[in-house]
């Protein structure tokens, strides 16, 4: 592969595959991926331009799912929700996942695979805008294309996310989500089931259940609710209006949710990002996932939820030196406001 220059005279030689690098200080892993440089930053959101809307399927990778209205053809006109390769992936299907150390160092083939689900054909930039019965079906595909990874070895966790904003990471402003699936568990989900697990073993119950319980009776920190799930402003944010959806059933794999659950997180999500364009002036924001990894049996102690991070501070010195974050909204408060804002 050949060289690429962005805005100065440094030469960026692109590797031939992906590479997750262990830091063994911290023994966190760090994801070496050349081919996401290649990306366009400045593309022109319009319509007219974007590779994403309905009648530009020839300007992308052929599709890896649909879901298509009777009598179209694939890689054509007539889709709701499309599922592609990523053209400049994270992580890459057929790359060499053999370990190889250097002393200290350990390093994994980045093996895996890197999708493009297109949330719908016209160029709508606000997922909260789309009808809750389209917000339920590209949920729907998000269970589908993480069970479709269940059955490719080597892969162990699919992280499932939308960066909504510039400012959140996104290139392109057509409403997408992407995943990534990944030959090792991510260490944030780790950490979250290691904490799970050690108060199961204390109390004989699920954390995040108790959490839910919690939160519920006390009600500073609740957004909504509905009957299959409760929303909450983190007590311990990191970021100003960090926001979780729980569901009320205790579930370890997001992929078991049954219709009525997708439909009920529809409902909740669309309402959710409704209340944050209206009350927070459209912010720029990460969705993220937080699952059981693949192919593992029901977890008593962990608990699958989504987490809305908007982009409203950006982490300084203090932030990445320490590894704490200063909050300067306090989530009882943030939730009041979100509780108050009036949408359509």
């Amino acid at each position: 592969m050949g060289d690429i220059v962005r805005d100065s005279d440094f030469t960026l030689q692109l590797l031939p595959s992906p590479q997750i690098r262990k830091n063994p200080i911290s023994g966190r892993w760090t994801l070496i991926a050349t081919d996401r440089a290649l990306r366009p930053l400045d593309e022109p959101d319009v319509p007219e331009l974007c590779p994403f809307c309905e009648g530009h399927e020839r300007e992308t990778p052929p599709e890896l799912l649909a879901r298509r209205e009777p009598g179209t053809l694939p890689n054509g006109p007539g889709w709701r929700v499309r599922v592609i390769p990523n053209r400049f992936p994270a992580v890459r299907i057929g790359a060499d996942g053999a370990v190889r150390t250097d002393g200290l160092f350990e390093e994994l083939g980045g093996i895996g695979s890197h999708e493009v689900i297109i949330d719908c054909p016209h160029h709508e930039v606000r997922f909260g805008a789309l009808p809750v019965e389209a917000i339920r079906e590209v949920i729907g595909v998000w269970r589908d294309r993480i069970l479709a990874h269940h059955a490719q070895d080597g892969l162990k966790y699919v992280q499932i996310f939308k960066n909504k904003g510039i400012e959140a990471g996104a290139s392109l402003g057509h409403n997408h989500s992407q995943l990534i699936a990944l030959p090792l568990v991510p260490s944030a989900v780790l950490e979250e089931i290691d904490s799970g697990r050690s108060y199961f073993e204390l109390k004989g119950r699920c954390l995040f259940c108790d959490l839910i319980d919690h939160e519920r009776a006390a009600g500073a920190r609740v957004v909504a609710e509905n009957e299959h799930f409760v929303v909450v402003c983190a007590y311990a944010a990191l970021w100003p209006f960090e926001t979780w959806v729980l569901p009320k059933r205790h579930r370890s794999h997001f992929e078991r949710s049954s219709d009525a659950e997708l439909r009920g997180l529809a409902s909740t999500l669309g309402d959710l990002l409704r209340r944050f364009d209206a009350g927070l002036k459209a912010p720029p924001y990460n969705l993220v996932l937080h699952t059981a990894p693949l192919r593992v049996e029901a977890l008593p102690h962990y608990h699958w939820h989504l987490e809305l991070l908007p982009r409203l501070t950006q982490p300084a010195g203090f932030e990445w030196g320490t590894g704490w974050h200063i909050n300067p909204v306090p989530p009882e408060q943030a939730a009041a406001f979100l509780r108050e804002v009036k949408v359509e």
